[in-house]
């Protein structure tokens, strides 16, 4: 004899689905991020943020040793909107002065306290327009 399926395994699988879902779509849409700001938007904030923009040089020290320094400036915007920034921790290989960069952290005393091991690097040359488009 064959025996009837119970609806009830179905509705609970489609139940915890759908949480899962809501909770996936919550999280991804306004749970926990950090807002991405650039150098002349950091102002007095004091709370987490990433912040992206433009090395700017002399950088100092060691990554590891007491920590690197340098400044971030605006990508597009005005030279004089610079912060600078204490960072620890392993350093991409393409991080250098004119880089593109977004690191973790926070404003301390004027200083933009980065967290160990958030730098990310971006190349601009990735981001430019192919030369075809600049000609047309």
């Amino acid at each position: 004899m064959a025996r009837k399926a119970s609806p009830a395994r179905l509705v609970i699988a489609l139940s915890v689905a759908a949480v899962l879902a809501v909770f996936l779509l919550y999280t991804s849409i306004a749970g926990g991020g950090n807002p991405s700001i650039s150098p002349s938007e950091l102002g007095g904030r004091t709370e987490k943020v990433h912040l992206a923009g433009l090395v700017v040089g002399p950088v100092r020290g060691d990554a590891h040793a007491g920590g690197l320094r340098f400044a971030l400036k605006d990508i597009d915007g005005p030279a004089t909107a610079r912060v600078p920034v204490s960072y620890t921790g392993s350093v991409p290989d393409l991080f250098k002065v004119g880089r593109h960069i977004v690191v973790q952290g926070r404003l301390v005393d004027g200083v933009f306290v980065a967290e160990p091991g958030s730098m990310i690097t971006k190349c601009p040359s990735k981001y430019a327009p192919a030369e075809s488009d600049v000609r047309s």
